[in-house]
């Protein structure tokens, strides 16, 4: 097994020296071990470490990671960085050992150094937030690139160097593969970097060594909690990014009072956002007009600055999210003119993104997007409604293992926007799937049974919505596609662009656009 980033690295490197890098970050040099080494780059995984690799061992949940010092010496490495406990396995290996008190806060920077900075000669925007991450960094390369630059993109769907495309693992990849992967997009001539940053990256390190131009937030809602335990503890981690340590600007939708709050409390400039009619912001969204699947929408700042343009994705979050990656590039420094006219050329913001309300057919309409949780499958729902001549019908399921708080709110989601409801399975991981769709099936009707479900609205805004239980995911995908009519509309929710299924520590391929596609097949013959 290689990480996919093992195949984008720099191909040519400076030899740093050890003893350089000790004193750079206040290390020490193991006593009895050498002291006089070079290095050209960093690894944290041993199976990927190449002849002058600095292999930095992290502490792990199951093993420690200088159990594999030996291993990455064997395949190259020149030093080795580690902990206290750490050194117990990295002595006597031929190569200097420093050891730091946390090698996983001090892994971005020795990276960045060790790699002369890579960061500092791009253009970088980092986007973060719960929903629209991935959008917003497709639409700002779009436009970037729209400007005549050469750009970079690293998210949850893919990375670019350039012309350069590879699948991405991570939506934010650790900080000795992201600092590898910089520095060979400065040898592929790369100028900007559109960038998603995942909570856990902020948490986690993998971003450090980056100073953004450019840092921007979409919103915040409930997903995650998992991982930082509360509202709170999430937000303070997504503030991070709004600190002289993370980026120089900012950029903060303010349609939520949590983006409210981070434009408040952000520690640097910020300019801040809104879609919002009435509501006071430094840029503006205004006569947004849905055109087709997309909307056109004018863009206005308070000193009198304006442009008008369109996004080709539908539903006012994707006007948000356009209209952000929009302001991203404007605050970074570009005139509103030579934006405009590169979005007049380009057709708008009209970036395709994978799995991100990609349509597969239009008889019945067929959409395949991310949206994993509550908020965003009511906005997902939302868009396509006023569109939908016919049923809306809704596939989706929740994730085992994560945040099992918002199962039920996913399905009386589900329920006030769709007319026709089918949980399925999302990715189990080791949670029984049963389970994990019963905890869907509690929000979506009284008795957290499958059967009809007579909305709450009362009187003539009541609705009769079909609830159904269907599992295999494939299945489910199916039967939606069968049972609709030519007017209808199917929402395929929650993996997009995801093709491996994992159920009890197995992967499975599975893709919800082959399936729709197979089942679209099946209605044809």
């Amino acid at each position: 097994m290689t990480s996919p980033f093992d195949r984008i690295r720099p191909a040519a490197t400076t030899a740093r020296q050890v003893a350089d890098l000790a004193v750079a970050f206040g290390l020490t040099i193991a006593p009895g071990q050498p002291a006089d080494a070079a290095v050209t780059c960093v690894a944290s995984d041993n199976r990927v470490i190449r002849p002058g690799d600095l292999f930095v061992a992290l502490p792990g949940a199951r093993a420690h990671g200088a159990q594999f010092a030996a291993d990455a010496v064997g395949r190259g490495a020149t030093a080795v960085l580690t902990d206290a406990r750490g050194l117990e396995f990295a002595e006597g290996l031929g190569v200097p050992v420093l050891v730091a008190d946390d090698p996983r806060a001090v892994l971005g920077s020795v990276a960045a150094w060790v790699l002369g900075n890579p960061a500092d000669d791009l253009m970088t925007f980092g986007v973060t937030g719960t929903n629209g991450k991935t959008t917003t960094t497709y639409q700002l390369d779009h436009l970037l690139r729209a400007l005549g630059w050469t750009g970079g993109l690293i998210g949850t769907v893919e990375t670019r160097s350039g012309d350069r495309v590879i699948a991405s693992t991570l939506t934010t990849p650790e900080a000795a593969d992201l600092q590898a992967l910089l520095a060979a997009m400065r040898e592929d001539h790369v100028r900007t970097l559109a960038m998603e940053v995942s909570s856990h990256a902020l948490a986690q390190h993998r971003v450090d060594g980056i100073v953004f131009g450019v840092a921007g937030f979409t919103n915040l809602t409930q997903d995650h909690l998992d991982f930082h335990g509360d509202f709170e503890s999430y937000f303070a981690t997504k503030a991070e990014l709004f600190t002289p340590a993370r980026a120089r600007r900012g950029v903060v939708t303010i349609d939520d009072t949590w983006g409210e709050r981070m434009a408040a409390e952000a520690r640097i400039p910020v300019a801040t956002l809104t879609t919002l009619p009435g509501k006071q912001a430094d840029w503006t969204v205004t006569d947004v007009a849905p055109s087709g699947t997309g909307s056109a929408f004018t863009l206005t700042h308070r000193d009198g600055r304006t442009l008008r343009t369109s996004t080709s994705l539908p539903g006012a979050y994707n006007v948000a999210n356009a209209a952000l990656a929009v302001t991203m590039v404007l605050e970074g420094g570009c005139d509103v003119r030579d934006v405009s006219e590169a979005l007049a050329a380009a057709d708008g913001l009209s970036a395709t993104v994978p799995g991100r309300m990609e349509v597969l057919a239009t008889a019945p309409r067929v959409v395949v997007d991310f949206a994993h949780n509550t908020e965003a499958l009511e906005l997902a729902l939302a868009a396509l409604r006023p569109t939908t001549s016919g049923r809306l019908a809704v596939v989706f399921g929740a994730t085992g293992d994560r945040d099992p708080g918002k199962r039920p709110f996913m399905g009386a989601a589900a329920v006030r926007g769709a007319d026709v409801v089918y949980v399925t399975d999302d990715d189990p991981h080791d949670e029984d799937p049963a389970k994990v769709r019963a905890e869907v099936l509690a929000g979506a009707s009284p008795d957290g049974a499958p059967g009809t479900v007579v909305t709450e609205a009362g009187g003539a805004d009541s609705r009769t919505v079909e609830v159904h239980e269907v599992a295999p995911r494939a299945d489910a995908v199916r039967a939606a596609i069968l049972a609709a009519g030519v007017d209808d509309t199917v929402l395929v929710a929650g993996r997009g662009h995801e093709t491996i299924q994992e159920i009890a520590g197995v992967d499975h391929v599975l893709d919800d656009r082959v399936e729709a596609r197979a089942a679209l097949a099946a209605r044809t013959a």
